[in-house]
């Protein structure tokens, strides 16, 4: 009897060349066609039917969704680097393999954004460009819009993997600054290459005029910028993320920058998301300042990183599908 080719769920229509992948080796790929964030109903009645899923970042594969799968169902890709939106934990006791899309095309576009997110708030570029098209500009002037020059000053990097790596390359190879950073181990290799300091973070918090975060989210890490070590930081110091939301405490962030001892704020991942205020009853928005640089969570979207991405996720569900182990497996 011929088996039956692998059913794929895909929860959010993705581009890229992966689902042509699947569907010319046989899989019965189905997309959910609406451009929203599936719900946990929709999820928990996925798990229960397909042989394949393809989660974005989006989707909370929590306990409750992953208990409900059957052992029809062998492989999750998750279509991020990240993977704190799935119950690893539960996927182990299951037998359900996970894998994820890390390379290097996905930490190259990252580390681009946040040195555009760097240069932005230290040259003031959104504050400029909303007083241009204010209409505010009348002549030059020697006092207008002085920023700061990215070579007089030191960066810290919070989280030596590929994508603090490629910041700190851009840093110094770039644009000469000197460099600080902090991580589990220390890598004297790449400190000889670079020039980089190795540091406690405290000293990094205290020291560094930029400090930009590159750390997974987990319980070590949530929070891990807070009020506590935002009084460690410099009051004219530039903070930016583009980890995850949770890696800060965005309240005391937005005290510290109402209250001028924070110099600035760049953020391409929001603690509360898609909602760019985690209490909206309070008087403080970042919205309302000049001084903080949003984007909406799209540090990795080049074209580049999201066919690689998707390629790679497509491949993890191919290479489950013929006896082989996923060469980004996570568990």
């Amino acid at each position: 009897m011929k088996l039956a080719k692998p059913r794929v769920f895909v929860t959010r229509p993705i581009p890229g060349p992966g689902i042509t992948m699947l569907k010319k080796k046989g899989y019965r790929v189905e997309i959910q066609p609406k451009e929203i964030n599936i719900s946990k109903t929709a999820l928990i009645k996925a798990v229960k039917q397909y042989d394949a899923i393809i989660t974005l970042l989006t989707n909370r594969i929590d306990k409750d969704v992953m208990n409900s799968a059957t052992p029809q169902l062998k492989v999750i890709s998750n279509y991020a680097v990240g993977y704190d939106n799935i119950d690893i934990e539960t996927a182990k006791k299951k037998s359900i393999i996970i894998a994820n899309t890390p390379c290097k095309e996905v930490s190259e576009a990252v580390a681009e954004h946040t040195f555009a997110l760097i240069l932005a708030l230290s040259r003031r570029i959104v504050e400029a460009d909303a007083f241009m098209r204010a209409n505010k500009y009348h002549g030059w002037d020697a006092n207008l819009m002085i920023g700061r020059s990215l070579n007089t000053l030191t960066l810290g990097v919070i989280g030596l993997g590929n994508i603090g790596k490629m910041v700190v390359h851009m840093a110094v190879k770039g644009m000469g600054m000197n460099v600080l950073y902090t991580d589990r181990k220390r890598d004297m290799t790449f400190e000889k290459e670079y020039g980089a300091r190795f540091c406690t973070q405290e000293k990094l918090l205290k020291t560094a005029n930029v400090i930009s975060l590159h750390v997974p989210l987990c319980p070590s890490t949530r929070h891990l910028i807070n009020k506590k070590t935002l009084r460690l930081m410099k009051h004219d110091a530039l903070l930016i993320n583009t980890a995850r939301g949770p890696v800060v405490d965005e309240t005391a962030i937005l005290h510290a920058l109402y209250a001028k001892k924070l110099g600035g704020y760049a953020l391409d991942v929001l603690e509360c998301e898609p909602h760019i205020d985690c209490n909206p009853n309070d008087r403080y928005e970042f919205k309302e300042l000049k001084n903080v640089v949003m984007t909406p969570h799209i540090a990795s979207a080049s074209a580049t990183a999201r066919d690689a991405m998707s390629t790679i996720a497509a491949e993890s569900i191919i290479a489950v599908f013929q006896g082989k182990t996923p060469i980004h497996k996570v568990v």
